[in-house]
This record gives C-alpha cells, structure tokens and sequence, in this order.
C-alpha cells in the first residue's frame, strides 16, 4: 500500500516553491514505483539511505515562460508518478498519458525541466522523457528508463530495461531471474549490458553497422555472423533483446 502522510500531500499537492523550482518527498511502500515523466530535460535517480523518495526539478528556458510547464504528483494503486505538464497536455492527460503525443505542440515550448530523485532501497524507479539523458545508478530494485533523443544508463541490484532512440544504452543488472522479455535497445548508439555471472538466458542481438561481442559461453542456434546471433547462455528460459542499428553490441559479466 502507498503510504503518503496527510502532511506530505499537501506539500505534493502545493508542488512548487518557486516557478522555477520544485521539490517533493513521500513514503512509497517497497515493491511499489516512483516514476518520473519528462519532456525536455535530463533525468538523475540515485540510491538514498533514507525511507522517503526525494524529488527535486529545476525549469529553465531561454524564451518561453517556465510557469507554462506545471509539475504535477499523482498517487495511484502502482506508487506515484511525478510529471511535467505542457500547457498542451493539460486538456487531455494527467500524468500516465502518453508525453510524446497531442501533434507534437509540446515542441513549441522550450522549457526545460530537469528532475533528480532519490530512491530508497527497494522501491522499484521508472524514469521517462523526450529530449534528455536518463542516469538511475546505485539502486536497488528493478528499474526501467526510456528516453528518445539522449544517453540511458542504469544500474541496479534488480532487473532493469532500456531505451533510447539517438544515444547510448548502459546497462548493469543485478538479478538474473527476472519474467518476461528484458529489452535493451537503440537506434544511433552502442548497447552494453552487465549481467550476473549465474544468468540463465535466451539472447537475440542484432546490429547493421557495429559489432556484437560477449564475456559468456553462447550455444548458437540457426545461423550467425558478426552483426546478429540467436543463442542461449546457460539453461536458456529468459527472453533478453539487444538491438541497435548504428552501434556495437556488447554483454559483459559482472565482476
């Protein structure tokens, strides 16, 4: 259950100290998210040893008005999701909607908003933006980033995805028993992925222009070159993806 003092709503629903700056903290119950949505700005997310999740945002531009971008908190059955609203959005979404839509009018608006979180152990972080590098280093539960046009980088003692479009992916993961498919990927950039030495795995990887290279034993399945493999590590069971276009492709062992 999400727990949030009466004290620390008002705070959240208050938001800003300033038009320029804003800050929030919370108790998120473990094993529940704090998410952050951005559009134009990085993304900054650290383990603290604390039990609150710490948020700070700082807006600047060089012509629109900051105080067109609202940043909102909204608490749900998943955790809180913390969000900048752009004066487009504000008709028709709150902050789980999808950022990169309403005909791209946000792109008019060069506010720039750039969010640091501090995350407790075992409350799981999921960081989204546009324009932006997003950085989660040092957690402790699983984790997932995406942005478009920026670098992802995360590390974590639980299971993490990422995504770009234009930038680099950086990925260190702590837990091998994670379900589903774990995706890595890119368009214009590098994809490097730390797993546990025990991961057990069904790996796809595919480049056009770059090279694929691994620190594990793979038992190749169908036909490979240098730039696309199927195989397993291990007993195989986990579906891991790896995929860029313009960039290299490397799976290391941890330690």
């Amino acid at each position: 259950m999400l727990l949030l003092t009466a004290a620390l709503a008002a705070a959240a629903l208050q938001g800003t100290t300033q038009d320029n700056d804003f800050r929030w903290s919370g108790t998120v119950a473990a094993g529940k998210t704090i998410e952050i949505r951005g559009v134009n700005g990085a993304i900054t997310a650290s383990a603290t040893g604390g039990r609150e999740v710490r948020v700070s945002a700082v807006k600047r531009a060089r012509r629109s008005d900051v105080a067109t971008v609202e940043i909102r908190v909204e608490e749900h059955a998943d955790g809180v999701t913390i969000c900048a609203i752009y004066p487009a959005q504000r008709s028709t979404e709150g902050c789980r909607g999808d950022s990169r839509r309403n005909n791209g009018n946000w792109e008019e608006n060069d506010v720039e908003v750039n969010f640091t979180v501090e995350v407790p152990a075992n409350v799981k972080f999921a960081g989204r933006t546009v324009n932006g590098n997003v950085a989660a280093t040092g957690l402790t539960a699983d984790a997932e980033i995406t942005t478009v046009n920026g670098d992802a980088e995360v590390s974590t003692r639980g299971m993490a995805e990422a995504t770009t479009v234009n930038g680099d992916v950086t990925a260190s993961v702590g837990r091998g028993d994670w379900s589903g498919p774990a995706d890595f990927t890119t368009v214009n950039g590098s994809v490097t992925v730390t797993l546990p030495g025990s991961v057990n795995a069904d790996v796809s990887a595919s480049t056009v222009n770059g090279d694929i290279s691994t620190d594990f034993p793979l038992t190749v399945r169908g036909r490979f070159g240098p730039r696309r493999l199927t195989g397993t590590i291990g007993s195989g069971g986990r579906s891991l993806n790896l995929k860029t276009v313009n960039g290299s492709i490397a799976i290391e062992r941890e330690g």
